[in-house]
């Protein structure tokens, strides 16, 4: 019981929409409504807001992180074992995927996926970050570089966690983030894919 209980609250830390939460208290658009229709920081920045992006950024890495933090603080007195803290994890990457307040309809995850490695091991949100930087600073392909994060993270995971299920749920949530990237993916092999910084983006509605 202790086990699922954990299991569910990390999912349901994970459905807190901070893109959605965020623009609602700074009188911004739904970030659904506009541009690429993804609840993430990314989307938000394009109202022009810095702090609300911001804010998303921080938020929804902070709620990954907290759920897992949780977990490995409480495993002890609940008996969790790795199992469970790596349940937790994909529970938590899950929520901000599919969030229950929000209708199912989350973004892609990649900013709480970066929390929750920070929680795992901070030397592999490092890698993680370092090449997520350097693919953004050699192609401002924000989309790259996050397919290729996840992609460093999972390639790392099984030394710096061990062979065992934390490394597996590492692998997970890089394939989910790869498979919610399939459009962009399709786009950069189209050369449509917008760089960042390069294209103005498209304004929400109400600021058109």
């Amino acid at each position: 019981m202790p086990a699922l209980l954990a299991v569910l609250a990390a999912y349901l830390i994970g459905s807190i929409s901070f893109a959605v939460v965020t623009s609602r208290v700074f009188g911004l658009p739904d970030p659904r409504s506009y541009g690429s229709g993804n609840p993430g920081a990314t989307n938000v920045l394009r109202t022009g807001s810095k702090a609300a992006a911001a804010i998303t950024l921080l938020g929804d890495a902070a709620k990954g992180a907290l759920a897992v933090l949780a977990a490995r603080w409480l495993a002890p007195a609940l008996g969790l074992g790795e199992g469970v803290i790596a349940a937790v994890a994909v529970a938590a990457f899950a929520g901000h995927l599919y969030p229950v307040y929000f209708g199912f309809k989350g973004g892609k995850g990649v900013a709480t996926a970066f929390g929750i490695l920070l929680a795992l091991h901070a030397g592999l949100a490092g890698a993680a970050l370092l090449a997520f930087a350097g693919v953004v600073a050699a192609t401002r392909y924000i989309s790259l570089a996050s397919i290729l994060a996840a992609t460093t993270a999972t390639a790392l995971a099984p030394w710096l966690l061990g062979w065992g299920p934390r490394a597996l749920g590492v692998a997970v949530m890089a394939a989910l983030i790869v498979w919610r990237h399939r459009g962009n993916v399709r786009r950069l092999i189209e050369g449509r894919e917008n760089k960042v910084g390069l294209h103005k983006s498209t304004p929400p509605p109400e600021q058109a």
